[in-house]
């Protein structure tokens, strides 16, 4: 451990703090260096916050994550909806931040994607924030906090929103592009990966907060009929391993009817060449993103890692996922830990897919670049799945190289050997995704954060059980 990098990670959390009237509510993405900061790096973004709730929680620091909880919740009311009607509104901010007024007092003002690059809602803040509340409850002891009557109709307004009836027959949540951590145009409109673990990760926790609630339990028993359902249909359609490979290679297109094997339609040809020889006969992995006659070959490591900790994968498949880790780890973990999604687009799909996005070109930013941040979901799965050896390896890989560079918030090139040409120095979940993963090296203890998370709601299957497709009809029919 490098004990100057870490002083120097906290030194920069603290200074990070945002305050309130007196009070801390959060932590602001990035501090100011030398280069200018983007505007809205002054927020408080939710998804940024988790990992320096997960340190402060570590740290017994519990009235920063309560104040953060409380804040959020409190913000909804600016939210300008579309149709005007009376009903509370459940939708929550991508982010916020503290100003000052001409008469002195503080102000705070969210964002609920109406500022955001594309303008774009960001979905993921909503599941986060359940999970994160869920993940404070169990830490910290204060039940107190989930049985408020605020707290009470957030949880259920977010419920209601999630399962409102579509027109889908999957047990998946259908969003655009640029609605979670990915935040702009990448072609993962659909069904992206990240969103569907953060999705069962929120149902889980959330039929936990409100399992105590009378009124609520025919929405707490379709929470968990959706959570199950979404589970086996990610294990079953998701999954990719080399026998999986062979299957959709050899798929019959254009069945119809209930026997059908490819009930998705997904043609061979879109099998892309990089995959057949990069995919190790021990690894796996779940697709970025599937639909109707679409999948995703890519590799998404924030969805695959949330997938390992909040317990969707089984053990075996989390250990094949660790396996794909230790075969491509110049591809996967290279320079500094860890690339946010592999391969990058490039040439006319890098054009058609991102819009020309000069900042996503390729193996940079989005488009194959490596986020520090995704250090402390590494170290989590890797421990969960009784890979230690990796996740010291991964920590070893940024102990020195991380905070000589001051904390950047993305690299760039195939292996993450660059500091991001546009990257932001000083980001916080950069300084705070560190911090964790040595937290949790130091005290595997803190994988009961997540313990809740993983527990499959009640006559739910437990160990990949879902290969069975009727088990996980896209119409839930079974």
């Amino acid at each position: 451990m490098n004990s100057e990098a870490i002083e120097s990670a906290y030194a920069l959390l603290e200074e990070s703090i945002m305050t309130f009237r007196g009070e801390p509510v959060g932590t602001v993405a990035a501090i100011a260096s030398g280069d200018v900061a983007a505007e809205n790096y002054h927020d408080c973004f939710v998804r940024d916050f988790v990992p320096s709730a997960l340190v402060f929680l570590a740290d017994g620091r519990y009235d920063i994550v309560r104040n953060f909880l409380h804040t959020v919740l409190q913000l909804r009311s600016q939210h300008q909806r579309i149709h005007g009607h009376g009903l509370e509104p459940a939708v929550l901010p991508a982010s916020f931040r503290v100003t000052r007024g001409k008469d002195g007092r503080e102000h705070i003002r969210a964002d609920f994607g109406d500022h955001a690059i594309g303008r774009v809602a960001p979905v993921d803040a909503m599941l986060w924030w359940v999970v994160l509340l869920g993940i404070y409850c169990r830490h910290s002891g204060d039940r107190e906090i989930a049985a408020e009557p605020e707290i009470q109709r957030a949880l259920r307004g977010v419920l209601e929103l999630m399962l409102r009836e579509g027109f889908e027959v999957f047990p998946t949540m259908l969003v655009p592009d640029g609605s979670f951590m990915i935040d702009r145009r990448m072609g993962v409109y659909g069904h992206p990966l990240e969103i569907q673990a953060l999705f069962y990760g929120m149902l889980v926790s959330a039929v936990d907060l409100l399992r105590d609630t009378p009124e609520v339990h025919e929405l707490i028993a379709l929470a968990e009929k959706r959570a199950n359902m979404l589970r086996n249909y990610l294990q079953l359609f998701y999954w990719l391993d080399m026998e999986r490979l062979n299957e959709i290679h050899r798929y019959r297109t254009e069945e119809f009817g209930s026997s059908s094997v490819n009930m998705l339609n997904i043609y061979p040809e879109s099998i892309p060449e990089w995959v057949i020889d990069w995919l190790p006969h021990r690894g796996g992995y779940l697709v970025g993103n599937l639909g109707p006659g679409r999948m995703d070959f890519r590799f998404f490591a924030l969805g695959n890692l949330l997938a390992i900790l909040f317990g969707i994968t089984s053990h075996h498949e989390s250990q094949r996922i660790m396996h794909l880790y230790q075969d491509r780890w110049d591809d996967l973990i290279g320079n500094m830990p860890a690339k946010l999604v592999f391969p990058a687009v490039s040439g006319k799909e890098w054009i058609f897919m991102t819009g020309s996005d000069p900042k996503n070109v390729p193996w940079s930013y989005h488009n194959g670049g490596n986020w520090p941040t995704l250090l402390w979901a590494f170290v989590a799965a890797a421990m969960k799945s009784g890979r230690g050896d990796l996740a010291q390896l991964a920590t070893d890989v940024a102990d020195h190289a991380l905070p000589e560079a001051k904390w950047p918030e993305y690299y760039d090139g195939r292996r993450g050997n660059l500091i991001g040409r546009r990257a932001h120095l000083n980001q916080v979940w950069s300084a705070t995704g560190y911090l964790f993963a040595h937290k949790l090296l130091e005290n595997e203890g803190l994988l009961d954060l997540f313990a809740a998370v993983d527990s499959p709601p009640r006559g739910g299957a437990r160990q990949g059980d879902a290969r069975n497709p009727s088990s996980a009809r896209p119409d839930g029919r079974g």
